[in-house]
């Protein structure tokens, strides 16, 4: 019953000051204007009046390299190159977008769906159905000039976005929680931490890598300050666990912020004292982000895939 009683009280506390961060944050995105990149008069036809640009004529209708489509306007993740194929129909072709980052919409015809980027409404192109092309019978008929392109090991920058690192127990729930906040671009699970490079999920639960299982949040803090995620991070596990998360036990498990920055350190630093000023025993650890291992297919966005709830 005391431990029910002093997990309910942290949870009050910190549901508190996240509220009342979140009326800050809407006053905040109100006020402040996102920045983009600069467009050539050919590229606002198409991403700002939603033109078309000429069929095989765009650099990536056979472009099949490793990496990770890109806005031209923004920068925000799009596409993985292993979802691109040849539609053969004069543009770039994908049976699958990035979770989050691809917004449809009815087109102006009335007819088709239009497709835009999540981040910044530019105009991408068209998706279909039905067409049999792929296992996933979908083609996001996209437009080259809507797209940049970065190769396969490569670091993705964002314009206006940010990167979050956080570790609250199994990625499953953590990853399924933060897709739910306005202003988180995309999400993605693996592992950080620990000395082992390229680490598999088996070596990270039984074998001492000293890797932690993470989310990684891409983030618009225009929309959501850094601040607020982190509160929204102690609000969706228990801090005062140390190497476990409710039936979860283990180092991977651990309760731990990566800070990208000196400004995120900071703000990390401030959330806990407040924890600690109220008498709570905080074991999250807070470590400079090193290098984030991305977790096997089948890990990323485990409970929309299967269609579960998690624990």
């Amino acid at each position: 019953m005391e431990t029910r009683i002093k997990l309910l009280n942290i949870f009050l506390i910190i549901f508190t000051f996240f509220i009342m961060g979140c009326n800050d944050n809407n006053i905040n995105s109100q006020d402040k204007k996102m920045k983009y990149n600069e467009l050539t008069h050919e590229e606002e036809r198409v991403i700002l009046n939603k033109g078309t640009e000429s069929p095989f004529s765009g650099k990536y209708e056979d472009h099949y390299e490793k990496g990770t489509y890109t806005c031209k306007r923004c920068d925000a993740p799009l596409y993985k190159s292993d979802s691109k194929f040849d539609a053969h129909c004069g543009w770039p072709s994908f049976d699958d977008e990035i979770e989050g980052a691809v917004k449809r919409v009815t087109d102006a015809d009335g007819l088709r769906t239009e497709i835009l980027c999540n981040n910044c409404g530019a105009h991408l192109g068209h998706v279909f159905l039905g067409e049999q092309f792929t296992s996933k019978n979908t083609r996001h008929c996209v437009n080259s000039i809507s797209l940049n392109f970065v190769e396969a090991g490569e670091a993705v920058v964002h314009t206006n976005l940010q990167n979050a690192y956080f570790a609250a127990g199994c990625f499953w729930g953590v990853e399924y929680y933060f897709q739910k906040l306005e202003g988180v671009s995309s999400t993605k699970v693996g592992y950080m931490g620990g000395g082992k490079k390229n680490p598999t999920y088996h070596e990270v639960c039984y074998v001492n890598t000293g890797h932690a299982e993470i989310v990684e949040v891409i983030f618009d803090p225009a929309i959501i300050t850094y601040e607020n995620l982190t509160k929204y991070f102690f609000e969706i596990h228990d801090p005062t666990q140390v190497d476990r998360q409710g039936p979860d036990v283990g180092e991977q498990y651990r309760s731990e912020i990566f800070y990208v920055n000196e400004e995120q350190k900071q703000i990390a630093e401030k959330l806990i004292l407040v924890l600690e000023n109220k008498r709570y025993k905080v074991a999250t650890e807070l470590t400079p982000v090193s290098p984030f291992y991305e977790g096997e297919d089948y890990h990323q966005d485990y409970y929309k895939k299967n269609g579960k709830l998690p624990y």
